[in-house]
């Protein structure tokens, strides 16, 4: 057998095994994802990265930004504790040290790393307005850490290494002009054949979980909506690149699904609600469709006489 067949046989066993070991699934869209690197490294990987932003960066000291900041990630983890909980999937938040810091910068912008480190950028908080506005976003930036996105794209990449390297040495025996374009080749299919569609899955999958966190934790699901359209106020004249070559869904198409969620993360809303002895308020008052409040206090409802 000739040495580059031999290498095509032994990759693609590899690659196989690999694919059928290390598959997962993503809570509620029950997607199957890849994850070869494991939980522990990863969230190593993380607090080390997480230290040296802190040291790079001015955590803010306005004590009202900073409580809340504190006070609704707090509340997102326990509603994401308590839906793990009730589904035997607790395993998934192992190791999780969670932190929540403001920091002083102008970018609008919140990340959070696998294990639990949340940042807030100091410059979203007047797109978030409220605790509402500002549930929205950690409940999609938690939802990425709960989903294990991040070990889904390590893995992505790492396969995509393999395989670069492996036309690298099929076309070897080429001249380096080819061997070159090969190499371009791939780079263009794989990313937009497999790294991109997968991250706009996974924004779509944050905002499906996103929902359910922030109405299990008592906020208004209906929220979500008014705050990307001020998102989407706030990007307009910046450059953007459409929908196909971008990692995240158009605006339009993103609020689209969240009106298709809505029913759904209501339900967890209302179960919070009821558990409280509160109920919404009589249809007559609502002062729209249930996705789309009209203004921006922070809940619908009365108590139950």
């Amino acid at each position: 057998m000739r040495p580059k067949a031999l290498f095509i046989q032994i990759f693609l066993s590899f690659f196989l095994v690999l694919l059928f070991a290390s598959c997962a699934q993503v809570p509620v869209t029950g997607r199957s994802q890849l994850a070869l690197v494991p939980d522990s490294q990863l969230i190593a990987m993380s607090e080390k990265a997480y230290r040296q932003f802190l040291q790079k960066h001015r955590l803010c000291t306005d004590p009202r930004k900073v409580h809340m900041v504190r006070r609704v990630g707090n509340r997102i983890r326990q509603a994401v504790e308590r839906f793990l909980y009730e589904r035997g999937q607790s395993y998934r938040i192992r190791g999780f040290r969670w932190e929540f810091n403001l920091v002083c910068d102008k970018k609008i912008n919140a990340w959070c790393m696998p294990g639990g480190k949340v940042v807030v950028y100091s410059g979203l908080l007047p797109i978030a307005r409220d605790e509402t506005g500002l549930a929205v976003v950690l409940g999609h930036e938690i939802a990425h850490a709960v989903a294990n996105h991040a070990a889904e794209r390590l893995s992505q990449e790492l396969l995509l290494q393999l395989g670069a390297e492996a036309i690298a040495m099929m076309s070897g025996g080429s001249n380096p002009a080819t061997r070159r374009l090969f190499l371009q080749l791939y780079g263009i299919g794989a990313n937009l054949g497999v790294l991109l569609p997968y991250s706009r899955t996974q924004e779509y999958e944050a905002d499906h979980l996103g929902l359910i966190f922030m109405a299990i934790a008592g906020y208004d699901p209906r929220y979500a909506i008014p705050f990307w359209q001020r998102m989407m106020k706030a990007s307009r004249g910046k450059p953007r690149p459409p929908e196909l070559l971008s990692t995240h869904p158009s605006d339009a198409a993103r609020i689209q699904q969240l009106q298709q969620l809505m029913p759904e993360a209501m339900s967890y809303y209302q179960r919070y609600l009821y558990e409280r002895g509160q109920r919404q308020i009589r249809p007559q008052y609502s002062p729209r469709p249930y996705y789309y409040p009209q203004n921006y206090y922070p809940y619908y409802y009365e108590r139950r006489r």
